[in-house]
């Protein structure tokens, strides 16, 4: 890993995460490019992390053996069509973390010889906190694998899909979770207000509340409904909260709002897809 030069194009907060990541973990940051058509990321980018610059994408792809497309989804066709010439010419692995660009619109544009890796990282990586869902096309061999999850790996956790139609479910679940998340954080707030905390006590204990919770789930091997019936006593407080969640349609309410995000997922690959 730490021999593989990897180009960034697209220079803003998910790649600044990952140039970060990897470069924590041990990577040299001269054997990592950057390019970006602002001057000031990229200046940043030179000043704070001592990585190699370029306004040029054709010339960071020439440079490295490991190519990761950070740009917004609404450009990266035009972005893959300038550097695929260059791609042709040497034997590259692309990683994209572009939401919604599917493996068929990126061969399509890139070439259907070029070895693609499509991501769904999310925005807890930008602390080194992330989860991302990964899948290969056939062209991928084992060492690229390997190079693409331990890349993703430097922001936290990295799994990989059977089937590329299971990033659009990975999409509703963790790539927009998040906010799920501060969604109810906010709600939570709002009533405590109501219940008489104020504001600075009330985010303080329900930030680590979650963080509690979270650290709990992730070390237990129980699931999550087993956690819940060890912190619900009968009759007790958390059972009244649980008992009003439930019968107020808060599991039907979930499950609505994750297909939709998974349909908007499968509509956005069709609206930003090859044509």
């Amino acid at each position: 890993m730490k021999t593989k030069t990897i180009g960034f194009i697209g220079g803003g907060n998910m790649a600044t995460s990952l140039i970060s990541g990897l470069i924590a973990s041990g990577h040299s940051p001269q054997q990592i490019w950057v390019s970006d058509t602002a001057p000031a990321t990229l200046q940043a980018h030179a000043d704070q992390m001592h990585v190699n610059v370029s306004t040029s994408n054709e010339s960071v792809v020439n440079e490295v053996e490991v190519v990761v497309l950070a740009v917004k989804p609404q450009i990266l066709r035009d972005v893959a069509l300038q550097i695929a010439p260059s791609l042709k010419q040497k034997n590259v692995l692309v990683v994209s973390i572009a939401a919604g660009i599917s493996q068929q619109s990126l061969s399509q544009w890139l070439g259907n010889e070029v070895a693609i890796v499509r991501c769904m990282p999310n925005t807890p990586a930008l602390v080194q906190t992330g989860a991302t869902a990964l899948h290969a096309n056939t062209n991928v061999d084992d060492e690229q694998k390997d190079l693409a999850e331990n890349i993703l790996r430097a922001v936290g956790l990295a799994l990989w899909v059977n089937d590329e139609s299971q990033l659009d479910a990975v999409t509703a679940v963790s790539g927009s979770g998040p906010a799920y998340f501060f969604l109810l954080m906010e709600a939570m707030e709002k009533a405590a207000l109501e219940l008489g905390l104020d504001e600075h006590s009330a985010r303080l204990l329900i930030q680590q509340t979650a963080l509690g919770a979270a650290k709990i789930a992730l070390e237990s091997a129980e699931s999550p409904a087993q956690l819940r019936a060890r912190v619900t006593s009968p009759g007790g407080t958390t059972q009244r909260a649980i008992e009003t969640f439930v019968q107020n349609g808060f599991v039907e309410l979930v499950a609505k709002a994750l297909h939709a995000a998974r349909d908007r997922s499968i509509e956005m690959s069709k609206q930003l897809g090859a044509n």
